[in-house]
C-alpha cells in the first residue's frame, strides 16, 4: 500500500510545553467581567491583567521576570470608576498601555521606571494614568493601537461607533459608525485598512482615513460573537465564529472579493466556546485558543489555505489568552511563540510552541525578521494618508545578544549558506575523459545528488548496443556471459568455415577485405583454401575491432568508477563536517 503524502513545513513538528507551577504567575484576581476580550495582555517586558477590584476599575502590570506566587497586594493601575474591559500595549514603546472600560474612557498609562511588585510595607501606592480620552457615550469594550503608526489608538463603544485617537493631541480624529455593538477589530499591516465584527453577523472591511467601509457584506451566521484578524501583510483576514447550529468555524477571506469565505468556512468543533485567534506574520502560523477549553490549535497558511498543523491540549480551560511579540521570544530555544493563559482565574500559565531542533547555531530559517521598535509612520503622516511598513529586525542580532539590528521593511534575508557548499573553489584540473561522458559545470552543492547507477548503467548499454551484432541469436536465453566474453567473432568464424557456400554475415561483410570485389568472379567452384584465408582474415579483423572496443568500455568504466569513488568519499566528508557543525 502506498504511503501517505505529508505535506513539507518546517513547522509541522512545532509543539506546545506547558510550565511548571512555580515559574507561573500565581495568586492573581483576574476580573470575572462577561464581557468578550483576552482578559490579558503582553509585550517583551510585562503582563497587563484585568484586575477583580473593589472601588472602581483596575488592571495589573507584572513585570514577566516576577515569576511564582505574587504578593497579597499589589500596586494597581488604577482611575476608571467602572470595570476595566480590554487593555493594549503600544507597539512602539514597552512602557505605554492603553486601557477601555466600562465608563466609557480610554486611558494611557506610563509603567514607571523599574516597576516592581516586590514592595515591603503596608503603604502601596498606585498608578495614574498620564493621558485621557473622553468622546464615547458608553462602554469602551476594545482598544487596539495601530501597528505602523506612532500613537494612533482605536477605540469600540456600545454607542456602534469606533473612534482613531491621536493620542498626542488627546483627540478623536476618526469616526467609522456601525449599526450595531462592535465584537473584535483589527489593523492591516500598514494600519491603512481596519477590519470588524459585529452583533449584526456582518464583516466590515474600513479605508479608515475615508470614515466609510470598503468592504460590508455578511460574516458567520451564528448568533455568538465572531472575532476577526488581519493576516499580516497579506490582504488576506482569517475570523473565526459560529454556524446557526452552533458549531465553531474557522474563515478565510479574500478582502477584494469578501462576499464568501475562500473554499467556504471550516468547521472547527462543537464547543460553545469562543475561539480566539492570532496570526503570526514571520511564520504565516494561525493561532486559535478556545474560550472555555484547554485546547489551541496552530495552521499554517498556504497557497490560500489554513493547513491544519497540530494542537497544544491541556485539562485547564483558559478564559483569556495573549501572544507575545515576535521580538520578545526565546531563539535559544527555537521558539517560535509564546502564549500566556489564564487558568481558574488564579494564576496565568506560559505556553511556548518550539521547533524541534538539536542544533545549537541560529536557526535562519525558521526566524525571518520581525516588526522592530520604530513606527514606520507619525501620526500626522498617517492621517494625511501616508501608508508605510514599520522597519523589521533581524533575530540573529538578538541570539548573539546584540543590540537589534534593524532591517528595511521589505527585506528577505539570504539563504544561508549549507555545510554542502565549499568555502572556496576546488583546484581546476584538466579532464581526460572522453566526450561522452563529461558532465556539464556545475556547482558543488550537486554533489548532493550523484549520477545513479541506473543512469550509468544505461549508459554502458547504449555503449555496448553500438558494438552489438544484429543476429538472431543475440537475444538467446543461453546468451548471459559479460562484456569480456563477446561470443560473436568466434560464432562468425566457425559460420564462415562451416558454410563456405554462403555470402558472410553483415558483421564481417563491413569488413574492407570483404567489400573490396575481386578480378575472379566468386563461384561455388573457388578454391576452398583461398575461401578459408579470406574468411580467416575478415574474422581476425573483426576480432580486434571488438578486442578495440572491449578495451574502450573497461576505461570508459574504470574511469566511471574512479569518479563514484571520488563522490562517494567527498560526501563522506562533507556528512563528517556537517556531524562536527551539529556537535559543536
Amino acid at each position: 500500500m502506498a504511503g501517505r503524502f505529508v505535506r513539507a513545513s518546517k513547522y509541522r513538528h512545532v509543539f506546545g510545553r506547558s510550565t511548571r507551577k512555580e515559574q507561573c504567575y500565581d495568586n492573581l484576581r483576574i476580573s470575572k467581567n462577561a464581557w468578550d476580550t483576552n482578559l490579558v495582555k503582553v509585550n517583551p517586558n510585562y503582563l497587563a491583567v484585568n484586575w477583580d477590584a473593589s472601588g472602581g476599575g483596575a488592571f495589573a502590570v507584572i513585570p514577566l521576570n516576577e515569576k511564582g506566587k505574587l504578593p497579597d497586594q499589589i500596586p494597581l493601575f488604577r482611575g476608571h470608576t467602572a470595570v476595566v474591559l480590554d487593555t493594549d500595549w503600544n507597539p512602539f514603546n514597552d512602557n505605554i498601555i492603553a486601557s477601555g472600560s466600562d465608563d466609557g474612557k480610554a486611558f494611557i498609562w506610563r509603567v514607571p521606571q523599574d516597576f516592581t511588585l516586590l514592595i515591603d510595607g503596608d503603604d502601596i501606592p498606585d498608578v495614574a494614568p498620564v493621558a485621557k480620552l473622553v468622546g464615547h457615550s458608553r462602554k469602551i469594550g476594545q482598544v487596539l493601537f495601530n501597528p505602523s503608526a506612532e500613537n494612533i489608538l482605536a477605540t469600540s463603544s456600545g454607542d456602534l461607533t469606533v473612534k482613531l485617537w491621536d493620542i498626542e493631541a488627546g483627540a478623536a480624529r476618526l469616526t467609522l459608525k456601525h449599526a450595531d455593538i462592535v465584537q473584535s477589530l483589527s489593523y492591516s499591516a500598514n494600519g491603512s485598512l481596519l477590519v470588524t465584527t459585529s452583533r449584526d453577523k456582518k464583516l466590515r472591511i474600513w479605508d479608515v482615513r475615508q470614515e466609510k467601509p470598503a468592504h460590508e457584506g455578511p460574516g458567520h451566521a451564528g448568533a455568538k460573537n465572531s472575532r476577526a484578524v488581519w493576516m499580516g501583510e497579506h490582504d488576506r483576514i482569517a475570523t473565526t465564529g459560529f454556524s446557526k447550529m452552533s458549531d465553531r468555524q474557522l474563515g478565510l477571506w479574500d478582502i477584494r472579493n469578501a462576499d464568501t469565505p475562500i473554499n467556504g468556512f471550516d468547521l472547527l468543533d462543537s464547543i460553545s466556546g469562543v475561539a480566539m485567534p492570532f496570526f503570526d506574520e514571520s511564520t504565516q502560523c494561525l493561532y486559535v485558543a478556545g474560550k472555555g477549553d484547554g485546547n489551541i490549535r496552530y495552521f499554517e497558511y498556504e497557497n490560500d489555505k489554513l493547513e491544519y498543523l497540530s494542537e497544544y491540549k491541556s485539562a485547564d480551560p483558559q478564559r483569556g489568552i495573549a501572544f507575545m511579540p515576535k521580538r520578545g521570544i526565546n531563539v535559544h530555544e527555537n521558539e517560535v511563540m509564546r502564549a500566556f493563559k489564564t487558568v481558574n482565574d488564579i494564576y496565568i500559565e506560559p505556553i511556548s510552541f518550539i521547533v524541534p531542533r538539536r542544533s545549537e547555531v541560529f536557526q535562519h530559517d525558521i526566524y525571518p525578521p520581525v516588526s522592530g521598535t520604530r513606527a514606520g509612520m507619525s501620526a500626522a503622516e498617517f492621517f494625511d494618508g501616508k501608508e508605510a511598513i514599520p522597519a523589521k529586525i533581524d533575530l540573529e542580532s538578538v541570539y548573539n545578544n546584540k543590540t537589534p539590528v534593524e532591517v528595511a521593511a521589505d527585506y528577505k534575508p539570504p539563504p544561508p549558506l549549507t555545510p554542502m557548499t565549499p568555502a572556496a573553489p576546488a583546484e581546476t584540473k584538466p579532464d581526460t575523459r572522453t566526450d561522452s561522458l563529461k558532465e556539464p559545470t556545475q556547482p558543488a552543492s550537486s554533489l548532493r545528488s550523484p549520477v545513479s547507477m541506473k543512469d550509468q548503467g544505461a549508459s554502458m548499454s547504449n555503449m555496448v548496443s553500438k558494438f552489438a551484432d544484429n543476429d538472431d541469436d543475440s537475444t538467446s536465453d543461453d546468451d548471459t556471459s559479460s562484456f569480456e566474453e563477446i561470443v560473436k567473432p568466434q560464432t562468425a568464424r566457425q559460420k564462415i568455415a562451416t558454410e563456405p557456400q554462403e555470402a558472410a554475415p553483415p558483421s564481417v561483410s563491413k569488413s574492407p577485405e570483404i567489400s573490396k570485389p575481386t578480378s575472379t568472379p566468386t563461384t561455388s567452384t573457388q578454391d576452398p583454401t583461398a575461401m578459408s584465408s579470406s574468411g580467416n582474415k575478415s574474422a581476425s579483423s573483426s576480432t580486434d575491432e571488438v578486442q578495440e572496443s572491449l578495451a574502450e568500455i573497461k576505461s570508459l568504466l574504470l574511469q566511471q568508477q574512479a569518479s563514484l569513488a571520488s563522490q562517494h568519499d567527498m560526501i563522506i566528508q562533507l556528512t563528517k563536517e556537517v556531524a562536527s557543525l551539529r556537535g559543536s
